[in-house]
């Protein structure tokens, strides 16, 4: 299989989705992890040496799954679904045929995440399946499918950790907090993590489960069948 990760700013593909990148790596699937803009606007320093920074942060971080970066640099902030970024988004799938194409939700927090996820949804029409990544915090986000990601804890945490201009310690926790909830959704055992996406199918594509890795192994629910004791 090949999958393509697209993130608005160097970071996001390790915070919402590098567990399951990892998962897929772990089945052999070619990886390319596609960054949308420089992100020259994520610190106080310079913008041209912040640019250069996050892409060295970003390269570090994919080569741990042997991934292959792709960095459009578009401007950090200013990410509109345009002519220019559909146009390469469209080249960048053709370019890496992808069986399945990952990126943010319509309705993340920041703007260029939504910008990226309508340029991705115009750019892929009927040549790709499209599955979008939780939402910070996951607000407003609806999952549909879940990946187990138990086994990639400590690789995603070098993962974030590999940002470091980005103080990474926030979102390593942010992420913890978040896959440990979405594994609970699906009554994982206490400890296990989860990515969630969702996926709404369009003609022609209309189930992506065989396209995922595992979610996690389900549980049953065993009712409390002790009787109940009166207090005297």
């Amino acid at each position: 299989m090949k999958i393509l990760a697209l993130g608005a700013h160097p970071d996001d593909i390790e915070i919402f989705m590098f567990g399951t990148m990892a998962a897929y790596a772990a089945q052999g699937a070619e990886l390319t992890f596609a960054v949308a803009t420089d992100g020259a606007r994520g610190g106080k320093s310079d913008p041209g040496v912040l640019a250069r920074v996050r892409r060295e942060e970003a390269t570090a971080a994919a080569a741990l799954l042997r991934a292959a970066p792709r960095f459009l640099d578009f401007p950090d902030g200013e990410l509109v679904a345009d002519a220019a970024l559909i146009g390469a988004l469209k080249a960048l799938i053709r370019e890496t045929g992808p069986d399945l194409v990952i990126t943010h939700a319509p309705n993340d927090y920041h703007a260029d995440h939504r910008a990226l996820s309508d340029g991705v949804r115009i750019a892929a029409s009927f040549r790709v399946p499209v599955v979008h990544a939780d939402t910070m915090g996951g607000t407003g986000f609806s999952p549909t499918h879940y990946v187990d990601i138990s086994v990639h804890r400590d690789i995603k945490t070098r993962a974030i950790r590999a940002h470091r201009s980005q103080g990474p310690e926030q979102y390593v926790d942010r992420a913890r907090i978040q896959n440990e909830f979405r594994a609970g959704q699906c009554n994982g055992v206490p400890g296990s993590l989860a990515e969630a996406f969702r996926f709404d199918p369009s003609f022609p594509f209309a189930d992506i489960r065989a396209l995922l890795p595992p979610a996690p192994p389900l549980r049953p629910v065993t009712p409390n069948t002790n009787p109940v004791t009166q207090a005297g």
